[in-house]
């Protein structure tokens, strides 16, 4: 057993997300949401780290950390877990943050996420994406949408990550997990051979540059069903996230494209549920529609909340609204429905009534 193995197998029994190592400092877990410190342990010098990480890497692994400073990979240790792994470099050594990969994939009734979710999954072309900032679950909500296809449709759904996280079991479907740096060379270069490779349902792990968000709404035009995420918290953002990414001069024909591929946009973020037994998603819902593309091609973002508003009853819900509805039913408080608000006037009298 690998010296890092210990400390990676107690994260279900202390229900941590993630374990972060830097030299300097005692391991750390974050568990609902909070990094907490492994007071037991000691604190990580050069040596210690240097064993811990380097151990469960391979030579090539190795020797692309030492060049790079910089490394992304998946670990399993058989039969007890997988985890995602970025190392680093800091101002006092090596660091790493493991991600905890869950062994069951959990479905979307499980989460708890909006039902409207199926209708996403149900399409047969264009684009959706999944949003938020690090952490706020955007992978396993990808990794329930994946199993809902898998498990009710014939389709073959390619994987395109770094490094592949959620491993999904054929059902009805076919699925090809490919690997970036392990199983192609870019994301861009995936993408390239998917329209040769019969895919139906393609998900992009990581819309990071122009060409794979270009790449991304050209197999969304040529009819395949493309998901991906972007490190944005709303509708409105994202759509700009997007455009921005383009120099001036293409943006009219990026609007163009993303106008007529977008099926939808679900923003989310995570909140400690009451009392800090575990966390709960916020979802902000946007479905593609005629009004909206218009939006789209006028540039007119500012108005998009009107369309989330009024397509309450299709399953839009705003971000803010769906922050409201959690905090009326109790399931979070105050403070934590403030800090993640966009409006943050809104929730104030519920932060003044909780502190009163």
């Amino acid at each position: 057993m690998a010296k890092i193995d210990r400390l990676l197998l107690r994260m279900p029994e202390a229900k941590a997300s993630d374990l972060h190592i830097a030299v300097g400092q005692r391991p750390k877990y974050r568990i609902h949401g909070e990094v907490i410190v492994i007071n037991e342990h000691a604190v990580m010098d050069k040596a210690m780290s240097e064993e811990y990480l380097f151990e469960i890497m391979s030579s090539d692994q190795r020797h692309k950390y030492l060049e790079h400073l910089d490394l992304d990979f998946s670990y399993s240790i058989p039969g007890k877990g997988r985890y995602r792994c970025n190392y680093f470099t800091q101002r006092n050594g090596y660091g790493a943050v493991f991600r905890l990969i869950p062994s069951k994939i959990s479905t979307l009734e499980e989460l708890k996420l909006p039902v409207v979710l199926k209708s996403l999954c149900e399409l047969r072309s264009g684009m959706v994406l999944v949003t938020g900032p690090t952490g706020s679950g955007k992978s396993t909500t990808l990794a329930a949408m994946v199993n809902y296809i898998n498990r009710n449709q014939h389709r073959h759904i390619l994987t395109i990550e770094d490094p592949v996280e959620f491993v999904h079991q054929n059902d009805k479907s076919v699925i090809t997990h490919r690997e970036v740096g392990t199983h192609t060379e870019s994301f861009t270069s995936a993408l390239r051979a998917a329209t040769r490779q019969d895919a139906d349902v393609v998900l992009v792990g990581d819309m990071r540059d122009i060409e794979t968000i270009g790449l991304a709404l050209s197999a969304a035009a040529m009819g395949m069903l493309v998901y991906g995420t972007l490190h944005t918290n709303s509708a409105p953002k994202t759509i700009d996230r997007v455009i921005d990414a383009f120099p001036s001069k293409q943006q009219a024909q990026v609007r163009t494209m993303l106008a007529e591929s977008l099926k939808g946009i679900v923003a989310q973020q995570l909140l400690r549920i009451k009392g800090h037994n575990g966390r709960v998603a916020a979802n902000e819902i946007l479905l593609g529609s005629s009004a909206v593309s218009n939006i789209i091609r006028e540039g007119k973002m500012e108005t998009l909340i009107n369309v989330i508003q009024s397509g309450r009853k299709d399953g839009m819900v705003a971000m803010d609204d769906a922050l409201e509805a959690l905090l009326k039913s109790g399931t979070v408080d105050a403070e934590d429905a403030y800090m993640k608000a966009i409006e943050k006037k809104r929730f104030q009298p519920y932060l003044e009534e909780a502190t009163t």
